[in-house]
């Protein structure tokens, strides 16, 4: 295991990149997991590990993730523990970060069952958010997620805590155009837009039969109208207190249960 003692080494300099970046991780098809509950996921799930970095300290106290690591071909590097700690997006590293080739594949969304629940995701900007909604799906069984391209970055380290591991095992797809890829579903199945309209139908009272699809949107607008209209039906979650509206991600977890009951 090669050891790494500046921070100016060329490698933690990329992976400094990688955190902070959104572009840049489009342009290297890289991001980054950091934690032991986060890489354990990564390498049990059969993510393509590019490279994994452990703190000085770390191989003694996880002796058998490292040899697990090391066992699934993964290229480690041993870093000094100053070294480790300043490279890290959290306030207590654990002691391993992995670097990954990114998920996505065009042909990830023919993969996915068509007649199932597709979860659809436009301009959702909060990372938090972004995570919470992928380990809600995962848990409940969605078939797909589907994320408009102004989403916030899939792969942003918030977004991969936030998802628990999910983000490995979910399903997902970014599309250019939500409301083509909307209007292409409906062929073979119903598509629901969630607005705030109190005058559509309530959530309740929604036949969630067959491929459907719900949209929710962005924090503080919700849905374009162009979504709203390529959806085949409005969807109403009704609310007896003073709130305006939910959170994209609690609205987004009542959706998705009201659909698999």
């Amino acid at each position: 295991m090669e050891l790494i003692t500046s921070k100016d080494n060329k490698r933690i300099k990329t992976v400094r990149k990688l955190i902070a970046s959104a572009s840049f991780r489009r342009e290297q098809g890289l991001f980054t997991a950091e934690g032991l509950r986060l890489c354990d996921d990564a390498l049990r799930s059969g993510s393509d590990i590019e490279a994994a970095y452990f703190s000085e300290d770390f191989p003694a106290k996880h002796p058998d993730f490292v040899e697990r690591t090391e066992r699934a071909g993964v290229k480690c590097f041993l870093l000094k523990n100053s070294i480790f700690s300043g490279l890290c997006d959290t306030k207590t590293p654990q002691g391993v970060l992995f670097v990954i080739k990114t998920l996505d594949k065009p042909s990830d969304f023919d993969k996915m069952n068509k007649n199932g629940i597709i979860v659809a995701l436009e301009n959702v900007s909060d990372p938090v958010n972004l995570g919470t909604i992928l380990r809600t799906a995962e848990a409940f069984g969605v078939d797909g997620v589907i994320l408009s391209r102004d989403c916030c970055d899939i792969y942003a380290p918030k977004v991969i805590r936030g998802s628990m591991g999910a983000v490995f095992r979910q399903p997902f797809s970014v599309v250019d155009d939500l409301p083509v890829f909307i209007r292409d579903f409906n062929r073979v199945g119903t598509s629901y837009a969630a607005v705030l309209d109190r005058s559509s139908v309530t959530v309740s009272d929604c036949d969630f039969s067959g491929a459907r699809l719900c949209a929710v949107g962005n924090e503080g607008s919700g849905l374009s109208d162009a979504v709203i209209d390529a959806c085949s039906r409005k969807v109403f979650i009704p609310m007896s207190g003073g709130a305006e509206s939910l959170n994209v991600s609690v609205a987004a977890s009542i959706l998705i249960w009201e659909m698999i009951k």
